[in-house]
């Protein structure tokens, strides 16, 4: 379809873009005319783009500098293409993987990242993951009294932004789940359908575009800020993982184990675990990503495994067994510490390489945690492996700097890259009362 043809002036362009580390969607342009060839070469880009903060200033030192090239080469799977808007060009674009100049993978990029531990994954257990996101995020210009949370007048004063999300994400060949306000004002929340893990991680870049794409259009801005008020409610983004045999069955579930979890699964669960305290430098990577990590606010306060148990940062969801649901389909591992700032790729690479580690090393399935784990004793805590997550992003940079599993998946120069990254970040917010640090990440996210 021409720019022309739905009546708007000009070329149409198409966007190549990166999901960097900092968890935002950087990139080029190219015509339209121009499509078919750069699908092939990509566009250039700067190694050291890598180690741009989220509020400016490049992390130093990191290992690139002034010097380098990489191509920026799309997925053709990634294809997005949404023209709802009279008058207005079509949301248009690909996302990339960041390729050195001979075509092979960038050891730095977050999607190489995760494409490998994904095919290790199936070489060395015979399984693949697949993955579904939730994101919750707050319109920004939205009514100024909200109404009460999860009522039909919140889901209908914001029509029709979720009309418009709905046909957006099928229109590029997503499958909306569900669509709903949340508890917080102003704030909704969207799930999409699993798919393989990959395709999942890439699915909630290309989710966050399209909405803010839409809210934009209506005269808002949606922010996916993990917490755009200190007093306020957290925009959380909770993965949730599953597996599948080479025939494409579901093996996640066990009847006759705790939690139904088969013994696979729990040990992956134990590796995640094992490894938690890293993994949430990448999945909750702002400074105010752990003013939502604590204790009673529904998101994950506490490192270990619950059935139904939204203290944990690891939870069984329930399952289904009537209207004919299979619950051996539904039976899934949801980690619930990542947040809207949060390299999808990056987080999810972390977590599968985390639970491979489990499987491998055939690590015994945690305990299930079935009431608050902070009513439990200090002794039985220390008994039962639970502990709190860390309390701020630098003890979660500290222990991603320490981490066996990170010093030998993750390359030097993606580790390097992003502690410097996360480093500055940390300094640029020295002093700064955590509402003002809020505004300033919602105005990012």
């Amino acid at each position: 379809m021409s720019a022309m043809s739905s009546g708007v002036v000009g070329d149409e362009l198409v966007a190549f873009l990166y999901a960097d580390l900092a968890g935002l969607n950087r990139g080029r342009t190219v015509p339209l005319h121009d499509l078919e060839r750069r699908l092939a070469t990509g566009v250039g880009w700067v190694p050291a783009d890598q180690a741009i903060t989220v509020f400016g200033p490049l992390g130093e030192p990191n290992p690139w500098g002034a010097l380098g090239d990489l191509r920026l080469v799309p997925d053709p799977a990634t294809a997005t293409r949404v023209d709802l808007w009279p008058g207005l060009p079509p949301l248009h674009f690909y996302l990339c993987d960041a390729r050195t100049l001979d075509g092979a993978p960038w050891n730095a990029c977050p999607r190489a990242l995760l494409q490998e531990a994904l095919a290790r994954f199936t070489a060395e257990t015979g399984l693949t993951v697949w993955a579904a996101f939730e994101h919750e995020f707050v319109l920004e210009g939205h009514v100024a009294s909200p109404p009460p949370a999860f009522t039909m007048e919140a889901l209908r004063l914001a029509e029709p932004l979720g009309a418009h999300i709905a046909a957006a994400l099928r229109l590029s060949g997503h499958e909306l789940e569900t669509f709903l306000p949340e508890y917080g004002a102003n704030q909704f929340e969207l799930t999409c359908a699993p798919r393989d893990a990959l395709a999942a991680a890439d699915e909630a870049s290309i989710a966050r575009e399209i909405v803010r794409e839409v809210a934009r259009r209506l005269g808002w801005r949606a922010t996916f800020a993990p917490i755009p008020d200190p007093d306020g409610s957290g925009n959380g983004v909770h993965i949730h993982l599953s597996f599948r045999d080479a025939s494409g069955a579901p093996v996640t579930f066990d009847a006759g184990r705790p939690g139904r979890l088969a013994l696979a699964a729990g040990r992956f669960a134990a590796g995640v675990l094992r490894h938690v305290p890293a993994i949430c430098a990448a999945a909750a990577p702002t400074a105010v990503s752990y003013l939502r990590l604590v204790p009673h606010r529904w998101s994950a306060g506490w490192s270990c495994l619950g059935e139904r148990n939204r203290e944990t940062v690891l939870r069984i969801p329930e399952t289904i067994w009537f209207g004919g649901a299979d619950p051996a389909a539904q039976l899934n591992l949801e980690f619930r510490a990542a947040d809207g700032a949060c390299s999808p790729h990056f987080a999810l690479a972390l977590v599968v390489l985390a639970g491979l580690e489990g499987m491998r090393e055939q690590l015994e399935p945690p305990p299930l945690i079935a009431g608050d784990p902070e009513a439990l004793s200090a002794e039985e805590r220390e008994a039962l492996g639970v502990c709190r997550l860390p309390g701020s992003l630098g003890e979660a940079v500290d222990a991603f700097e320490l981490d066996a599993l990170v010093q030998t998946e993750v390359s030097d120069d993606m580790r390097a890259g992003y502690t410097a990254m996360k480093r500055l970040e940390i300094a640029l917010l020295d002093g700064v009362p955590a509402a003002e640090a809020c505004a300033r990440y919602a105005r990012v996210y």
